[in-house]
């Protein structure tokens, strides 16, 4: 399918999914580390963690919220296209929702994937997972086209820098470090796309948008590593650093999930939990900047994605960074996974 055709049916919102009740918690690890290498352990400690948090992922009741918010946007926008949402690991699972969307007669549809940045795990991987999918439900399944990676759209970008703002205005010292935060990955896997650069680029937007000075020092973080822990993934983690800046005598720090837009499990335990308690425990005050997936922006930037390939009107493709619009098909060679299981 090709930008400017009009005869897409239907948009799909495609995310990681999460459990909503506590015996929902192991069926979604279970989906999550098939075909992995996860000791036993490492799977009962991230069972123990949803406990902490009554067995609930916030990201079901964000995403039910967005796809009435897009579905409004769609309509104002005068397209109409009917909204579907499935997930990877959790209910409603893509092959349900892509066999809905047949039974409904929906012949071709976009696919808005919930992350907006290019790597095997944020990207590739989805779009192996719609195909399966199809695949699965057969010659009926609708063709599916995935909307393109958008890691500096405008409607990402400036209600991130507006969160941000507000956090720090939370704090009561006006010389805040500030960590961006986004998912770790293997460090053989970072080198094989363009998702590390990415990452930089949607943060020194949001930091230059908010306004930080010299006096407001920024820096790059990850977190939510898993896999073996003698596999080197993408460094420093989240809440070493605040830890570090604790010991080096850092009064407050704040911290803006620009990897996670809409939000999630990750978020609460790795920021509102992990984070928050080292710096709890250093004296540090903290502060973290909320996700973005209610502001009527980032719902309007689904909009114009979907209309980049719907509007032949459309005026062109929104970004603000300096890497170039990513195309809306990837090589076959794009992103590419691990040589074994991590």
């Amino acid at each position: 399918m090709t930008q400017g055709s009009t005869d897409y049916e239907a948009l799909l919102l495609v995310a990681f999914g999460g459990p909503e009740a506590p015996d929902q918690v192991e069926p979604f690890l279970e989906r999550v580390t098939a075909g992995r290498r996860i000791p036993a352990e490492r799977l009962a400690e991230v069972a123990d963690r949803y406990a902490r948090v009554g067995g609930v992922s916030p990201i079901n009741g964000r995403l039910r919220n967005l796809v009435d918010s897009v579905e409004v946007e769609l309509r104002a926008a005068g397209s109409g296209l009917p909204v579907y949402w499935g997930n990877r690991n959790a209910p409603p699972l893509l092959t349900d929702t892509l066999a809905e969307m047949s039974n409904n007669g929906v012949r071709r549809a976009l696919a808005w994937i919930a992350s907006p940045y290019s790597s095997h795990s944020t990207c590739r991987r989805y779009r192996d997972d719609i195909e399966t999918a199809c695949s699965e439900i057969g010659p009926s399944a609708p063709q599916v086209d995935v909307i393109r990676p958008h890691h500096d759209h405008p409607g990402l970008i400036q209600p991130a820098a507006d969160r941000l703002v507000e956090a720090l205005r939370s704090l009561p010292a006006d010389d805040a470090t500030v960590l961006f935060s986004a998912h770790s990955l293997p460090a053989d896997l970072a080198a094989t796309c363009d998702y590390e650069a990415q990452v930089d680029e949607t943060a020194g937007l949001v930091a230059e948008r908010a306004g930080l000075t010299d006096h407001q020092r920024w820096e790059v973080v990850w977190q939510s590593r898993s896999g073996h822990p003698g596999v080197p993934w993408l460094e420093p983690d989240v809440s070493d650093r605040v830890q570090q800046l604790g010991e080096a005598g850092v009064r407050s720090v704040a911290v803006s999930p620009v990897g996670f837009p809409v939000e999630n499990f990750e978020v609460v335990w790795d920021l509102d939990i992990e984070a928050a308690e080292h710096a709890a425990r250093a004296g540090m005050n903290f502060a973290r900047a909320e996700c973005i997936d209610n502001d009527p922006r980032f719902v309007a930037m689904i909009g114009d994605l979907a209309a980049e390939r719907t509007d032949p009107d459309h005026t062109g493709p929104a970004a603000l960074g300096q890497s170039g619009v990513r195309p809306h098909e990837c090589p076959a060679d794009c992103c590419p996974g691990p040589a074994s299981p991590a």
